[in-house]
């Protein structure tokens, strides 16, 4: 069982960085497309912000199910 939950936890850690890096790059252009593209292009890029934070929590969450599930294993 850990031959499957080891390499899915690491998915779920790649996948939460992913999304990590994804939030922050949105964040950080959002003022740009503000200045091209007016109250439309930061709406965009705040939806994607948003987005992007919600998928990181949720694998965040899925990672430490998963961490719980190996500890509960090891007793």
């Amino acid at each position: 069982m850990t031959y499957v939950l080891i390499p899915l936890l690491l998915i779920f850690m790649g996948l939460a960085a992913y999304s990590l890096v994804r939030g922050i790059v949105a964040f950080l252009n959002t003022t740009r497309e503000g200045l091209e593209r007016g109250d439309e292009g930061i709406k965009d890029m705040q939806l994607l912000q948003n987005k992007m934070m919600f998928n990181r929590i949720k694998y965040q969450g899925l990672a430490v199910a998963v961490v719980a599930v190996l500890l509960a294993m090891a007793r």
